[in-house]
């Protein structure tokens, strides 16, 4: 009797999207109040469903689909975790994209298109087998395309083919690995403690046949996970809008690949059962590379977004690491920072874009003083970086440490030198960020003021004949010209504008907050440690 809200989850976003592309251009409040409305809606029903979930409500749905298959979905712990993630952060991204897209054309294309994305995000969380995962895995590619090329220029059109290229080939890939293990043992859904563990069929199957299966998947949800070598796509990804970043890094593309590894190991092998095959040592091994891999090529990295996309690289692969470490503590750690990565990344992110949407700023050189000019955006920067970095009490504190004392529990002490070195390149392309932005002199003029007197020289203002002071009293006035000319240009807003900045803060406080509380009742580290519990056989 509940299952309504499983389909009314997804239709807050779809219905909203499909409506917005028909909006003209001009219905500012309109697209606003729909985006908002729908952010509200999704919100509210995913926290009914954990409610429910608390008080021992089960919320499924199953719709006949193809003979001998069917959509599933299911609000299973898992799936709650990742879709609260999506829902929150939704509703901070679509305040932002609101505030930052306030002039630009095709605004009704973008919003109708970022409600598509986040359906499809909501779609895989709420996924009940790998058929409906499927389906909504590659929804959200065809949804996001759009997003990464809405500006259109040559450049993002180019980076918009190689994110094709590489999504669909992961794809593909994929749905080899889900027609070879189906037509092996039949349909598949997603369990706890594993799919594949319980069934008779799987007896009779070779191991060598279940490890080329394995990395299959592997090589498939690696490629949106940004797992090394795949990860090409992701920099190039950068050319898209500020939010477009935020959302991929955050919520969808990057953390989709991601959470689809881990419902693949726990839920579809399960853990003992992908031990037993050998094949999480190889997982933890290709981690351990992405994860300095990523460090690595952001300290080389000049554009603040790039830098951020090779720390994504790099952050995403501790969820891999965390699942690759066969033990509850490594599963906490791993499972734990698919929340608190995507807090914190989304907060550098939005900080990026409003560097960008006030000075002009897009490069780490330029950053000289901005957090005296926009100390609030700044501040909130410097939880974020803090937090990748893991220093206390941040969020990403908490998953190290987890991550760390998995590595002990599992016997593999060859991870704690790479969680100590991956933290002292955090701290390397980090750190230099936060000494410039707060303790080196600002420039004379930012970006923006630049262009801005650039266009005022190209376009000088010329006044009417009528309009022009007799030549004496033009002399007598020519020494109080000349000191005006002296005077610095009229300053630009303190910081970044109301509908950007309250989002970055919320961001950074929620990042602030998941560390400072993680002991708290329905914490991430609380719901987290109840889905570990399930996933190890007793």
């Amino acid at each position: 009797m509940n299952d309504w809200l499983l389909p009314l989850t997804l239709a807050s976003s779809l219905l909203a999207g499909l409506v917005i592309f028909f909006l003209p251009e001009r219905s500012v409040g309109w697209r606003s109040a729909l985006n908002l409305g729908a952010a509200l809606l999704k919100l509210a029903c995913v926290g009914a469903m954990l409610w429910g979930t608390q008080q021992g409500i089960s919320y499924e749905l199953r719709l006949p689909f193809l003979p001998g298959h069917e959509l599933l979905l299911r609000a299973d712990p898992l799936g709650l975790l990742f879709v609260t993630l999506s829902a929150v952060l939704w509703l901070l991204t679509t305040v932002y994209a609101i505030g930052y897209l306030e002039n630009s054309p095709n605004r009704s294309r973008f919003f109708g298109f970022f409600s598509l994305c986040v359906t499809a995000t909501v779609g895989i969380a709420l996924s009940g087998n790998l058929l409906t995962f499927f389906l909504f895995y590659e929804l959200l590619t065809l949804a996001t395309y759009p997003l990464v090329v809405h500006r259109g220029t040559p450049q993002v059109l180019q980076a918009g083919a190689r994110y094709l290229a590489y999504t669909l080939g992961g794809g593909v890939v994929l749905l080899a690995a889900i027609v070879w293990l189906q037509a092996l043992v039949g349909p598949v859904e997603f369990q706890a403690g594993g799919a594949l563990l319980g069934m008779q069929a799987t007896a009779g199957i070779d191991s060598w046949v279940l490890v080329a299966i394995f990395a299959l998947f592997i090589a498939g949800l690696g490629v949106k996970a940004a797992l090394a070598p795949m990860h090409g796509w992701l920099p190039h990804a950068m050319v898209a809008p500020a939010p477009v970043s935020a959302l991929l890094h955050a919520v969808a593309v990057v953390k989709a690949g991601a959470f689809g590894i881990v419902r693949m190991v726990y839920e579809v092998f399960g853990i003992e059962f992908a031990h037993s095959l050998g094949v999480l040592l190889p997982l933890a091994v290709v981690a351990s590379i992405t994860i300095i891999f990523g460090s690595l090529r952001a300290l080389t990295q000049d554009d603040l977004k790039r830098r951020l996309a090779y720390s994504t690289v790099s952050q995403v692969s501790y969820i891999a690491l965390g699942v690759a470490l066969f033990g509850p503590a490594g599963t906490i750690g791993g499972l734990v920072h698919l929340v608190h990565q995507g807090i914190m990344k989304i907060t550098l992110f939005f900080c990026a874009g409003n560097y960008a949407q006030t000075l002009g700023v897009h490069r780490i050189s330029q950053m000289a003083g901005i957090g005296r000019r926009m100390p609030w955006t700044t501040a909130a920067f410097s939880i974020g970086a803090l937090g990748m970095i893991g220093v206390p009490p941040v969020a990403g504190f908490v998953s190290k440490w987890y991550l760390g004392l998995g590595a002990i529990e599992s016997g593999l002490g060859w991870v704690l030198p790479v969680l100590l070195f991956s933290s002292l390149l955090n701290a390397a392309y980090f750190l230099p960020i936060l000494r410039l932005a707060w303790f080196e002199p600002p420039p004379p003029r930012w970006p923006h003021d630049v262009h801005d007197v650039a266009h005022e020289l190209a376009h000088p203002v010329t006044r009417p004949a009528s309009a022009q002071v007799p030549q004496a009293a033009h002399e007598g006035h020519a020494a109080h010209d000349r000191h005006d000319e002296d005077r610095p240009p009229p300053p630009r807003p303190r910081d970044a504008a109301p509908l950007l900045l309250l989002p970055t803060l919320c961001a950074a406080a929620l990042a602030l907050l998941a560390g400072l509380a993680a002991g708290v009742p329905l914490s991430p580290l609380d719901w987290v440690k109840f889905i570990t519990a399930s996933a190890y056989l007793p």
